[in-house]
């Protein structure tokens, strides 16, 4: 019988730990799979992926910067996927359909609240950046009980539009990147920009960070250093990368594919004792 075909799709693509992960997962329930790293670039992703799964691909995990690409791409889209316009997680339906998954928000809140154990309700949160990364956990960090996000973004029209796409004026809204310094502190700050990725520091004022703040960068690995070390320097009670997030997510994909629920601390905890993150600035 032949071995079970999964893949995770990104440009680039050679450092995820999503094979790592997904391998670690398997052999908890003693299931034998195949779990690759494919590197595909914009103009050829939609054909990559329809043969994929033509050839029998069982399920395909979707990271930058193809993840409004995978949401176009499906015939059945989740709620999740729907709010964020975007998918990280793929799986076939008949007839060559495919049904589209959005799994950051879930992995992100549950990195947060059972790991990091952060209760997030009544908590202010600042959001930094609008895009992709950005609606894929905005709702889900005010479903958690987040009391405001404050949207922040270069482009203040694509934080206008994320703010309108939430459609609750009373806790979700906008500033400008300009008045950073001005507008306050804030018990959660989210970095869902690309900079720690394109390798820009942010300029961010110390004043941000409240008293008891946690700060979490969506990236990890060297991709999230800087951010966090502003954070620890600003004051930060707690700075935190993405790894987490990415196990959870990680972990919601391997539920809809296999129908079981991994452990999930043991893996995070091996991939931090084993160093992987120096070589890994992948983002989710």
């Amino acid at each position: 019988m032949p071995v079970a075909q999964f893949a995770v799709f990104g440009h680039p693509i050679s450092h995820s730990l999503s094979p790592t992960i997904h391998q670690a997962f398997a052999r908890q329930f003693g299931i034998e799979l195949e779990y690759r790293a494919v590197d595909v670039g914009p103009a050829d992703f939609a054909a990559v992926v329809h043969r994929f799964f033509a050839d029998g691909g069982r399920g395909a995990n979707v990271t930058l910067p193809h993840k409004a690409a995978a949401f176009a791409l499906a015939a059945q889209r989740s709620v999740t996927a729907t709010r964020a316009g975007s998918a990280n997680v793929l799986t076939p339906l008949a007839a060559g359909r495919l049904a589209a998954h959005n799994t950051d928000g879930d992995g992100l809140v549950r990195d947060l609240t059972e790991r990091h154990d952060l209760d997030l309700r009544g908590h202010t949160a600042l959001l930094l950046g609008a895009g992709g990364a950005a609606h894929g956990v905005a709702w889900n960090l005010l479903d958690a009980g987040v009391e405001t996000l404050t949207i922040v973004n270069r482009s203040p029209a694509a934080a206008d539009a994320l703010a309108d796409a939430i459609g609750d004026p009373a806790r979700a809204h906008t500033r400008y990147w300009g008045d950073l310094a001005d507008i306050g502190s804030y018990d959660l700050i989210v970095n869902a920009t690309s900079a720690g990725v394109l390798g820009v520091a942010l300029q961010l004022p110390p004043s941000l960070v409240g008293a008891r703040a946690l700060c979490y960068d969506l990236s990890y690995g060297p991709a999230a250093s800087s951010f966090l070390s502003w954070a620890k320097t600003a004051g930060a009670l707690y700075a935190v990368d993405g790894l987490g997030m990415l196990v959870e997510t990680a972990a919601d994909a391997f539920e809809l594919w296999h129908g079981q629920r991994p452990d999930t601390e043991s893996v995070y905890q091996s991939l931090r004792q084993q160093g992987t993150l120096a070589h890994s600035p992948e983002r989710l």
